[in-house]
């Protein structure tokens, strides 16, 4: 085995990892079986059907946006074992109204379900970066960091694999039991007490944000690393809410290559995480993510020229062995993957980078301040997307978008990677 996949022998990691597995594969499960149902089964509009998928995104983002400070400040106050413990049981609890919705066909209850699943995620999202390097040694935050990263993209990848073929029944029942299961080894986490257990918290979530996101974006290379974090995130947003009636509207085929697309994606971002780890060999570094989010955009690029000169279909949605022996599904395909493992190799040591370049007391605070900042644009780039429908631009138009933003996305980890050449990012104790 690498010194990496080591880590999953043991305590101080593998729980965490299985807790975040879990956690990814039920909030996709979830999702994923929701918006086919809704998507396939309940809407007949195209307009109707992209919204929603905005909207659906949005509003899992948005408790991100607004709670992250709190979040953040709690993981850094706080033993982070037990806050896990306590997220785990709230997710059973969410998950009551989620399987309802779902069995029920109830689109209120579903996205409601979506929105507390969105504050569940929200507090435990510092905590699966902020741990890392209070339980690994310094060199083992790279590898461990890109394990959590490809455990959760092939989480999601089963997770959508799972809700796009099951009945929504099924979903129902098997996001409970994941729930529980989450649960359980949430429990094994070993204790993470915190650097500061005196320190105070400020509730006043609008008054926290604004301070914490000022007082983490003034230092420069936290502020280009989040920066261009948000930009890849911003694309991402767009990227997931579109590929439903991406492949319904412009490309006629049905809920079963849907499913391949988010498939492919969530693969590609796993293999891009593991190649980055290989290539970077456990150094904490951004100098290849300029040309990773170039390549990302070239990759969107072709997919919007093959999307955009797709054949006109007859009405009827194809399966997926008829998509497949199209002249030009495997271009679509790979352009996908491509994407992917593009995106993959320009988060992921950006991430690390995050944890290791602050004092480990601030490191929930930091990766809070980052998933503020994320969200922020995750939600400013739906809302683009929903005006974008809404006025008339096709699915595959709105993929030129992506590419344009990856030039930003370049700039930023250009910049990021010259300041820590000229100066010095070196790890902090």
């Amino acid at each position: 085995m690498t010194p990496s996949f080591r880590l999953l022998a043991k305590r101080r990691f593998l729980p965490l990892f299985v807790t975040q597995f879990l956690g990814a594969f039920n909030d996709n499960l979830f999702r994923t079986a929701m918006i086919m149902l809704v998507t396939f089964e309940i809407l007949r509009d195209p307009a109707q059907e992209a919204s929603f998928s905005a909207v659906a995104g949005g509003l899992f983002i948005l408790p991100f946006f607004l709670l992250s400070a709190l979040s953040g400040q709690l993981a850094d106050g706080r033993d982070k074992a037990r806050i896990v413990r306590l997220v785990k049981s709230a997710e059973i609890a969410i998950m009551v109204f989620g399987a309802a919705g779902l069995m029920l066909g109830n689109i209120l209850l579903m996205l409601t379900a979506l929105f507390a699943m969105g504050v569940h995620s929200t507090f435990f999202g510092p905590i699966k970066y902020a741990i890392l390097p209070q339980h690994l040694h310094g060199d083992e935050v790279l590898g461990g960091t890109g394990l959590v990263e490809a455990g959760t993209y092939g989480a999601i990848l089963l997770g959508t694999i799972v809700g796009g073929i099951v009945p929504a029944s099924v979903a129902a029942v098997l996001v409970l039991a994941v729930a529980v299961i989450g649960r359980i080894v949430g429990h094994q986490v070993p204790p993470a007490p915190s650097e500061h257990p005196d320190s105070s918290i400020d509730f006043h979530v609008v008054r926290a944000s604004i301070r914490l996101v000022r007082d983490t974006m003034h230092i420069r290379h936290l502020f280009l690393a989040i920066a261009a974090i948000s930009f890849f995130w911003a694309q991402g947003a767009i990227l997931a809410a579109q590929f439903p009636p991406l492949v319904k509207n412009a490309l006629s085929a049905n809920q079963s290559v849907a499913t391949l697309f988010l498939s492919i994606f969530s693969i590609g971002v796993a293999v891009g995480s593991i190649i980055i780890n290989r290539l970077l060999k456990g150094a904490v570094s951004a100098r290849f993510a300029p040309a990773a989010a170039i390549l990302m955009g070239l990759f969107v690029c072709d997919l919007y020229w093959t999307v955009a000169h797709w054949p006109p279909s007859d009405g009827t949605l194809l399966p997926l062995r008829a998509f497949v022996r199209l002249a030009h599904a495997d271009r679509v395909l790979f352009d996908l993957f491509g994407v992917a493992v593009a995106g993959g190799m320009f988060v992921v040591p950006l991430y690390a980078f995050l944890t290791t370049s602050v004092p480990k007391a601030q490191t929930a605070r930091t990766v809070a301040a980052n998933n503020i900042v994320n969200s922020g644009a995750m939600v400013f780039s739906t809302l683009i997307l929903a005006g974008l429908v809404h006025v008339g631009v096709s699915v595959a138009g709105t993929l030129l978008l992506v590419a344009i933003m990856s030039l930003g996305a370049a700039y930023l980890a250009l910049r990021l990677h010259r300041a820590c050449v000229d100066r010095g990012c070196a790890p902090a104790e």
